[in-house]
């Protein structure tokens, strides 16, 4: 079947984000640190000091400008900056080995390298960062081989207005998470990217009286996104350090914002901080939950505490937001309906669109869609056909147009000639009173073609229990997928996006290294 979303009429321009300064609320703020904060006006001064800065190293429009940055306010300057002199952001995971980013640089080519000083044993052990044609600039403290400091830089005090490019010129990379192979880099041009601002703004009802805590990293494109569409509408943007409750909680009270975003792992151990009151959700009209599947559990608990549902959608680096709950109808497991500039179809592995309720392939039609892989033909052809993007994953449609994940197609389990979703499986593990987290994945079998093992944290105040405890705990609810063996983990390990790390407990299981149970 095939879903609609609404038109979208408007699309920002990246090249001149700053709504406020339109507004005429120069001398309000934008965006909110942890230790100080910024007005329009002096984020607009500081774009253009840093733009002119970049242009003194030698940087040209259409140079890719890596970035291995954590949130700060200096990276929201840094993405205004290359926006308006026509630089290619590419935004490096904060979390990256020197491997990986040595990876991310000879796909992107950059022409130079942001980062921070803490970075300095991965920048030096990097073979590519020392030889880029226009250098390291350091943030946060010296590096040996810096050509410049951001902060000086932005100190000198020059003008760069913004400069209006060509819709069609790349403004964005990212890179993927890897989980189907080496990290490809999505590539946006400022059209698109303008049309994935515009279509996140309206479906997040965004506009100048909102504070926006996007609570996970600017690197992704989540965050990324979240932050631009906030500023394109006017609002205000709290830059996070960090995405723990120690971080979260303080803000929320002190802040006191209307919109909140944060992955289901991070989401989890929030709300149960001991810390945590009802009213530190008291301001908060909005909380979307994503990137990955949330479970059943965490929808109700969220709910007990804040008094209001989660907000799920659907989303990828390919084409931004693509689904979300409409806020006012939201049905609670449900990744939503497009959104507006957004078609999406089910169709099955022969590309024939399926019925209501029967699980398909989403394919994706929006005018946010990327441009394509970065120096990757080969790999764009695989995934865009006829303005379509299939994204490889899973989900069924019911008769009101709204979607339930059910998982990407190479996580499917197939046991006995039946698909299980992963996602199924954890969702009825978290719901134990012991289990902190739970990820499935399938084991092969010669008898049964894939058994699903699951890998739990448990919750320090939960009561005892053991795998055994847990399979007949499963079987209870979900029969024949629950799990045949239950690994215990002292932590849960998360992918380069802070995903459950399902790709890495794939390959922990077929080297046959898994931790031996505790409660054995």
């Amino acid at each position: 079947m095939e879903i609609h979303g609404p038109p979208l009429t408007w699309r920002a321009h990246p090249h001149d984000l700053l709504r406020g300064l339109h507004d005429g609320r120069g001398g309000d703020v934008a965006v909110i640190g942890a230790e100080r904060t910024m007005t329009w006006e002096e984020l607009d001064a500081a774009a253009g000091a840093l733009a002119a800065g970049y242009a003194s190293l030698g940087l040209q429009r259409g140079d890719r400008v890596a970035s291995l940055m954590p949130n700060r306010l200096e990276l929201v300057v840094h993405y205004l900056a290359c926006f308006r002199s026509g630089l290619v952001t590419t935004p490096l995971n904060y979390r990256y080995t020197w491997r990986e980013i040595d990876h991310a640089l000879e796909v992107s080519d950059a022409a130079a390298l942001v980062v921070h000083a803490e970075r300095a044993d991965d920048v030096a052990a990097s073979r590519l960062a020392g030889g880029m044609p226009r250098g390291i600039a350091a943030y946060g403290g010296d590096l040996p081989d810096a050509v410049a400091r951001v902060e000086d830089l932005v100190a000198a005090g020059g003008t760069f207005p913004p400069q209006p490019p060509d819709p069609a010129d790349p403004v964005v990379i990212f890179f993927t998470s890897g989980s189907t192979g080496p990290a490809k880099g999505v590539t946006h041009s400022h059209e698109s990217l303008g049309w994935m601002i515009g279509s996140a703004g309206a479906a997040l009802g965004l506009g100048p009286d909102d504070t926006f805590l996007p609570a996970s990293s600017m690197s992704h494109v989540g965050s990324y996104l979240w932050t631009l569409a906030t500023l394109a509408t006017g609002g205000r943007v709290i830059v996070v350090r960090s995405y723990d409750a120690h971080e979260v909680i303080p803000l929320l009270r002190t802040h006191r914002p209307t919109v909140m975003a944060m992955l289901p792992a991070a989401l989890a151990a929030l709300i149960r901080d001991h810390d945590l009151r009802h009213s530190d959700f008291s301001s908060l009209r909005l909380c979307r939950c994503g990137s990955d599947k949330v479970s059943t559990e965490l929808l109700t608990e969220f709910a007990k505490v804040a008094g209001f549902p989660i907000d799920e959608g659907y989303g990828m680096s390919e084409v931004g937001l693509a689904t979300l709950n409409p806020p006012d109808a939201i049905r609670q497991g449900s990744i939503g309906r497009p959104i507006a500039g957004f078609d999406i179809a089910l169709r099955d592995d022969g590309g024939k669109e399926v019925d209501v309720d029967e699980v398909g392939r989403i394919w994706i039609r929006t005018g946010s869609c990327m441009t394509g892989y970065w120096n990757h033909p080969e790999a764009t052809a695989e995934v865009m056909r006829d303005g379509w993007l299939d994204s490889g994953d899973l989900a069924r449609a019911d008769a009101d147009g709204y979607l339930w994940f059910f998982g990407r197609q190479k996580q499917i389990i197939i046991h006995d000639g039946s698909n299980i979703s992963p996602f199924e499986v954890e969702s009825a593990l978290v719901e134990h009173p012991s289990v902190a987290l739970a990820a499935v994945i399938g084991i092969h079998d010669d008898i049964h073609g894939e058994n699903v093992r699951a890998y739990v944290t448990l919750r320090p105040d939960g009561p005892p229990t053991t795998a055994a405890d847990l399979i007949a705990f499963c079987r209870e609810r979900i029969g024949y997928k629950a799990p045949e063996e239950i690994v215990f983990l002292d932590e849960m390990p998360v992918n380069a996006t802070g995903k459950l790390d399902r790709v890495g407990l794939k390959r922990l299981a077929e080297e046959g290294l898994h931790q031996h149970d505790p409660t054995a």
